[in-house]
């Protein structure tokens, strides 16, 4: 069963783990479900991490995502604390690995999200160049008091499907006043298209006395655009870091505020360009599957798989900095913390914003690699730990100095030296304010807001280490 269950692997960079049977993984079974539900018993008892932990008992008759649920060692705040937060059945396989790629149909604004009263309002985070709603005029900052997608009002009980489908959008603007999203009349219509997000949206140099400081807000872990062959990102990453430093940079503020996480190995090669002393014999962070998989990885790869060196980079900054400041909010997760937690080895890592995620696991997207139905399943497969053996995040990482983003304050564009985040990283580097502090204590309406979903909080694994 274990070796048949690797055939069924497809990693996100569509790369087929390893084939070491002929055989066909699936029992004979008619269709549909029956024939789903197969597959997610199959791969689960397989590559789940947590497979010694299955529920036993599972109606195999329940419709397939149901069947997933109820297979998971779900996390209980007092009966799991070790349990499962983040895996997650696919309606559609290749729709998400597009959009783990940064390729997905939207207007090219990034929300958030706030639930009052069965009502969905919205913060524009940030709006991707070039798309749909930066050329209707929508900016980072603001705020959406009404959401209209296809006709219908978005509400707590359909935004999931109208946000993930949808194509004509109205946005309703309003501003937020006495604990509720206020209509100011003006609409913004936007339609909705295929976009590639490119995941590196700003960086500059800013120089005050003898520091020179570099700043990249970097948004999504993946190395290329979906369906391409050429590493552009890694490419422009890499231009980046040799501009830092031609420049001399000797301080360094990573903003990874709105950074859910994705592929492992572009998270590696960002931590290969900044960690002190990095190069392709130093380890950087270590998989761990369960101990069924182990074994099969271990006899294909070696005994040393899971480990992961950073890489040689000429541009690497890392021997001008003592330490690194990284931006984070409630929405830094997965492959974002793993950076966190594998530079922490070897050098200081100054933490402004607001406590992350938590996320210490990795998934993969498994699909039916006969075409047979669209459906997929990303369970965990495996936990993450740094040079030190250190994986002890699951509450998120705890600023240094806790710096909310508030909606009652102004937003300003990337590199602003206004913007509450990183006037505060400005300040803790040359002691200098540009701004008034940002706030650090909960406000009432982020009690309203509506957690992230789906690729916005994944780590995920792609080609085999070798």
């Amino acid at each position: 069963m274990h070796k048949t269950a690797l055939k069924s692997l497809s990693y996100a960079a569509l790369v087929l783990l390893v084939t070491l049977s002929s055989c066909s993984l699936f029992k004979e079974v008619a269709s549909g479900d029956a024939l789903v539900n197969e597959f997610i018993k199959v791969n689960m008892e397989y590559w789940y991490y947590w497979n010694d932990k299955i529920p036993s008992g599972a109606d195999k008759k329940l419709p397939s995502s149901d069947y997933f649920n109820a297979m998971l060692y779900s996390y209980d705040k007092q009966a799991r604390p070790d349990g499962d937060r983040f895996s997650r059945f696919l309606d559609n396989a290749e729709t998400t690995e597009a959009s783990l790629a940064g390729e997905s149909k939207t207007t090219g604004a990034r929300l958030s999200l706030y639930n009052i009263n069965n009502t969905i309002s919205a913060l524009v985070l940030y709006v991707i160049p070039g798309s749909p709603a930066a050329q209707g005029g929508v900016k980072r900052g603001d705020i959406i008091a009404k959401i209209t997608v296809d006709g219908q009002a978005v509400t707590a009980d359909n935004y999931a499907n109208l946000l993930a489908v949808g194509t004509n959008y109205v946005f309703t603007l309003g501003r937020y006043e006495n604990a509720a999203f206020v209509s100011t009349g003006q609409t913004k219509t936007v339609v909705a298209q295929s976009l590639q997000e490119d995941p590196m949206p700003f960086d500059t140099v800013y120089t005050k006395g003898n520091k020179k400081i570099g700043y990249l807000v970097y948004n999504r872990f993946y190395s290329k655009p979906n369906n391409s062959d050429q590493a552009l990102y890694d490419q422009k990453m890499a231009q980046i870091f040799g501009k830092f430093k031609a420049a001399g940079v000797n301080e360094f503020v990573l903003d990874l505020r709105y950074n859910g996480g994705g592929y492992i190995s572009t998270a590696v090669t960002l931590g290969s360009f900044i960690a002190k002393g990095a190069n392709d014999k130093v380890l950087m962070t270590r998989d761990e599957y369960n101990k069924n998989v182990t074994p099969d990885l271990q006899k294909q790869y070696g005994a040393n798989y899971g480990q992961r060196f950073f890489e040689n980079r000429a541009e690497n900054i890392g021997s001008n900095l003592s330490r690194v400041y990284v931006l984070t909010s409630t929405r830094t997760a997965s492959a974002s913390e793993m950076v966190i937690n594998s530079l922490k080895p070897f050098m200081e890592v100054f933490l402004i914003g607001d406590v992350t995620v938590g996320k210490n696991v990795g998934s993969t997207v498994i699909k039916d690699t006969k075409k047979r139905f669209v459906q997929g399943i990303m369970p965990i497969i495996l936990k993450t730990y740094n040079s030190a053996g250190q994986s002890d995040y699951t509450a998120g990482f705890t600023p240094n100095v806790t710096v909310k983003e508030s909606i009652t304050q102004p937003f300003y564009t990337f590199g602003d030296l206004r913007d509450p985040l990183l006037s505060e990283a400005f300040y803790q580097i040359t002691g200098t304010r540009n701004a008034r502090r940002g706030i650090s204590e909960p406000e009432p309406i982020d009690r309203f807001k509506v957690q992230p979903q789906g690729a916005e909080t994944e780590m995920f694994v792609d080609i085999p280490q070798q």
